[in-house]
């Protein structure tokens, strides 16, 4: 597939405190692979030791983890910057997934803005916890407010 008939692509690190890998939420990724929503471009699951060195999880583990449906999925982009890049956000003994996707449901329209001679100049994502204490803030200041005013 050419790179100009693609959506959007985007990447994701996910951390899993120690234990807590278990593949029960990868279901739903297949899901959106399935209905064509996104595709994988690359995966890779990852390790932070305690000792604070980063490695990446081998088919056993990631099998134990029930994730052997991605088995096989990696291509290549990621690599071992990108693996060091990640681990540094990881607290030890933690595993983590670092996923690089494409937003197939946005091709069409991203490619029309292309050929139109549209370039996207920014972007970013808001956290759903940063979203949340946003909204929380702003609750707590209008009652602080109301209260202020006697109502």
């Amino acid at each position: 597939m050419e790179l100009q008939e693609m959506g959007p692509v985007d990447y994701l690190c996910v951390e899993f405190p120690d234990g807590s890998l278990n593949g029960s939420a990868f279901p739903l990724l297949v899901d959106l692979v399935d209905r064509g929503i996104i595709r994988i471009l690359d995966i890779l699951f990852i390790r932070k030791e305690r000792d604070g060195t980063v490695t990446v999880l081998d088919a056993k583990d990631v099998e134990l983890a029930g994730l052997g449906v991605f088995h096989g999925a990696a291509s290549g982009i990621l690599g071992g910057d990108d693996m060091r890049e990640a681990g540094k956000s990881l607290e030890g003994g933690s595993a983590a997934v670092v996923l690089v996707y494409e937003n197939a449901w946005a091709a069409p329209l991203a490619i029309r803005l292309r050929r139109n001679g549209a370039h996207l100049v920014a972007g970013g994502r808001i956290p759903v916890q940063a979203l949340i204490a946003a909204l929380d803030e702003t609750e707590a200041e209008a009652e602080i407010a109301a209260a202020a005013s006697g109502r």
